[in-house]
């Protein structure tokens, strides 16, 4: 691989990663604190809440002064409560109550998110200060009305970070009808708060022309800036080097892995239907995480009486480093209708890795011009089982394959997507932000 490209772009971002390699001036001189605003994070294991605190981490490399403001964990391995306060160098995080009530029920996740902003509310009102930049996440998705109202009184600045769009995303799912007064509403509220805010962050271009579609007047407010892995947490290891494997009994057989949150905008049939068309074949399929799809994933493998499936519980941040490199090919999917909506942030640590990548994924996805750009993978059509056998079979008898698009992997991530470069592009936001 060492006659590729040595510094590959993607042509889907809107932010230059060649930004300077610590805080402007600018940026030093008017900001006094950034202000995170988001429910989830570590000890939690939600993908968001370890996404923040790397962010975050990057940001105080580069000389940011910071606050977090977030719940107490509600998906943690260890530990039910954390500190109140805490102090992590120049990090400063708080914590409000816990807010978790029926986490695994829809209802109960938009009680607890509604207590959460009520509480995010009064700490801004509380601690704001003068020459302090809000960065307000989607989680929960309607956090973003404590930072509009907060503006509306006190004149303060802030930046929505959006992970998952919603109400379109209930409309997908069938929970609500676009017609609903209340989709309506919710829509009405956002138009307001991202006409209000000093930048807009989206993960996909396709979410971004959404955006746009839904308030044509923030057009210029709106950055893609993707996900990241860490390709110094995460590094390549060989499966007969790598305990995890070994534990498993993975180490010998080829593996196809998906790792991450089996929730509803999630494709898992699928993998189910690839599965069951290779289940004479020595090939394992792993699933590690959680979600709500997990159980009645489990209970369709159950059901076909397939014998080539594992599913293992989330992992400590610790054991990701082991548990996606013990596989031959990493899985990432999005329903069909919500590649707009959503972006599956499981792609970059997998990228990291450097194993291959199958994106099961809609004709119009992002995904795939990644793919096509960094020769990592194939994308296959949801529902399109038949591909999908045929890729896996063709990785594991054609070894050199498997290699070259590995390597591809962890080039393609080192040249976009590594926590340096996203931070720097952060940045950037920030510095429209209070200019």
């Amino acid at each position: 691989m060492s006659n590729r490209k040595s510094s590959v772009k993607s042509p889907l971002h809107t932010i230059e990663a060649e930004q300077p390699s610590k805080i402007s001036d600018i940026l030093y001189h008017k900001l006094t604190t950034l202000s995170v605003i988001t429910e989830f994070f570590p000890p939690d294991y939600a993908a968001t809440g370890q996404l923040i605190e790397e962010l975050v981490k990057q940001l105080e490399k580069q000389g940011i002064r910071i606050r977090v403001f977030t719940g107490q964990p509600g998906y943690a391995f260890t530990t039910a409560q954390a500190p109140a306060l805490e102090q992590l160098g120049n990090v400063r995080v708080q914590r409000s109550r816990s807010t978790q009530i029926w986490s695994d029920r829809i209802r109960g996740k938009a009680i607890s998110g509604v207590l959460f902003t009520l509480r995010a509310f009064l700490h801004i009102m509380k601690n704001a200060r003068r020459n302090d930049v809000f960065l307000l996440t989607s989680a929960p998705p309607f956090l973003s009305i404590a930072g509009y109202l907060t503006h509306l009184l006190l004149k303060f600045p802030y930046v929505c970070l959006i992970y998952d769009l919603y109400p379109d995303i209930a409309i997908a799912l069938g929970v609500v009808s676009h017609k609903h007064w209340l989709a309506k509403f919710w829509w009405a509220i956002n138009r307001q708060i991202w006409q209000k805010s000093k930048g807009i962050i989206v993960l996909s271009p396709a979410m971004k022309e959404r955006v746009i579609a839904i308030c044509p007047e923030v057009a210029d407010k709106v950055s893609v800036i993707h996900s990241w892995g860490d390709s110094e947490l995460i590094l390549p290891i060989t499966k007969e080097k790598n305990w995890f494997a070994k534990q498993h009994n993975l180490d010998s057989i080829f593996t196809v892995l998906y790792s991450g949150n089996m929730g509803r905008c999630h494709d898992t049939d699928t993998i189910l239907a690839t599965a069951q068309k290779l289940q004479n074949e020595p090939i394992q399929f792993v699933c590690i995480g959680g979600g709500p799809k997990r159980e009645s994933f489990i209970q369709d493998v159950n059901r076909l009486g397939l014998k080539n499936f594992l599913f293992l519980p989330y992992q400590d941040k610790s054991v990701l480093p082991y548990s996606l490199t013990a596989c031959d090919l990493s899985l990432v999917s999005v329903e069909a209708g919500l590649e707009s909506l959503v972006a599956p942030s499981k792609l970059y640590p997998a990228l990291a890795a450097g194993r291959p990548i199958a994106a099961i994924c809609p004709k119009n996805s992002y995904l795939r011009q990644l793919i096509a750009d960094g020769e990592f993978g194939i994308s296959i059509d949801n529902g399109d089982s038949d591909s999908l056998s045929k890729f896996i079979l063709n990785l594991k008898s054609d070894r050199q394959i498997a290699e070259k698009m590995g390597n591809a992997s962890r080039e393609y991530l080192q040249s976009n997507f590594t926590p340096e470069i996203i931070a720097k592009q952060y940045i950037n936001v920030l510095e429209q932000s209070i200019t």
